[in-house]
C-alpha cells in the first residue's frame, strides 16, 4: 500500500511558477506508475501528467504541454510537477496518484490518491 501527500501549492500571479511535490510512503515507490490530476471548481477531475516507474516515459495533457514538467526521484520516494507560465485556468486542486503498473496511465484508473494541494493563479 502507498500513502501519498502533496505539497507546494499556493497563490501565484499569472506567468509565475510553482513546483508541486508528492511524497510517497513505503519501500516500493519505484514499482508504481505515477500521475498528476487536477480539479477546478465546478469541473470534473482531469489528467495533467503521468510518468512511468523509471521516469523514462512521460505524458502530458495538451493544455499543459510545454509549460509543465513531471519528474520523479525513486531514491527519495518523491514525484514532482514543475509548473511554469501559469495561467488563471490552471487554478485547481492538484492530486497525485499511484498505480502498480509498468506503463504510464492517463486515465483515472489509479489505485492510490493523495488529498490534494490547492493552486491558485491570479490574473
Amino acid at each position: 500500500q502507498v500513502q501519498l501527500v502533496e505539497s507546494g501549492g499556493g497563490l501565484v500571479q499569472a506567468g509565475g511558477s510553482l513546483r508541486l511535490s508528492c511524497a510517497a510512503s513505503g519501500r516500493t515507490f519505484s514499482s508504481y506508475a505515477m500521475g498528476w490530476f487536477r480539479q477546478a471548481p465546478g469541473k470534473e477531475r482531469e489528467f495533467v501528467a503521468a510518468i512511468s516507474r523509471s521516469g523514462g516515459v512521460t505524458s502530458y495533457a495538451n493544455s499543459v504541454k510545454g509549460r509543465f514538467t513531471i519528474s520523479r526521484d525513486n531514491a527519495k520516494n518523491a514525484m514532482y510537477l514543475q509548473m511554469n507560465s501559469l495561467k488563471p485556468e490552471d487554478t485547481a486542486v492538484y492530486y497525485c496518484a499511484a498505480k502498480s503498473l509498468d506503463s504510464i496511465v492517463t486515465t483515472e484508473e489509479y489505485d492510490y490518491w493523495g488529498q490534494g494541494t490547492q493552486v491558485t493563479v491570479s490574473s
